[in-house]
């Protein structure tokens, strides 16, 4: 019962989060008819507001709801660039380590066997992993051509270290995660006008290419390193 003890709590709050309609919250609509109340609890208490946020952040990224751009955009149209981008990082980082955890103690041994058995995306994104956990993490968080949460279960999946996996994961979500931020911090008048913020930006030519070469440059490392140790290996 311990071995299930994390899922079956990461069902629950999946189950209650969906069943309370929180989801209906995360709107640009929510957040305009909401900002006066917002602004105002976040001016008179910082610390407990960002760590509120952080906590619901974690608990998103958790159990999966779409609406993590949004969040982004509420953390910096809350806090500003800097300070909303930092908590999101922190909270993302909790809740991709959680289910990192609970993928890891409960479920790794079924989902591993079944993984192996028919191939696919999460058996591709798993070697991959296996062969070089730190490097290929990275690059799949600055790149993202795999969705986050298959990421986490792979990276659990494939026996990847905690640590090398948390530290990735920090690392490679700190870009998007600041342009996305930005984003929200000039949101406010944006939503003023009346208009809708620009969220295919990250997809520019100008901000996708930095973030590609990034992303190619960590690979490119892993599969230096990779070589390195198999031509060790056979000598």
């Amino acid at each position: 019962m311990k071995k299930y003890l994390p899922l079956i709590v990461l069902v629950i709050a999946v189950i209650a989060v969906f069943a309370s309609g929180a989801g209906r919250y995360l709107s640009l609509e929510s957040l305009r008819a909401n900002e006066a109340l917002l602004r105002g609890f976040v001016s008179d208490n910082l610390v407990l507001a960002l760590l509120v946020f952080v906590l619901v952040y974690a608990a998103a990224t958790a159990v999966s709801i779409p609406g993590a751009v949004f969040l982004t955009l509420a953390g910096g149209f809350l806090f500003g660039t800097l300070l909303g981008g930092s908590a999101t990082v922190v909270g993302a980082t909790i809740g991709a380590v959680l289910v990192f955890l609970v993928v890891r103690t409960s479920l790794g041994e079924t989902l591993r066997a079944r993984a192996e058995k028919s191939g696919g995306k999460l058996k591709s994104v798993m070697d991959g992993i296996g062969a070089g956990a730190f490097g290929y993490i990275l690059t799949l968080r600055l790149i993202p051509l795999a969705p986050f949460w298959l990421v986490n279960v792979a990276s659990a999946l494939a026996h990847a270290p905690l640590r090398s996996y948390a530290l990735a994961t920090l690392i490679g979500i700190i870009p998007g995660t600041f342009i996305y931020s930005s984003i929200g911090a000039g949101i406010g008048k944006l939503l003023a006008r009346g208009e809708e913020p620009n969220l295919k930006v990250i997809f520019e030519p100008y901000v996708f290419g930095p973030l590609l070469a990034l992303g190619l440059m960590s690979l490119g490392v892993t599969l230096y390193q990779r070589y390195r140790a198999r031509k060790g290996a056979a000598s």
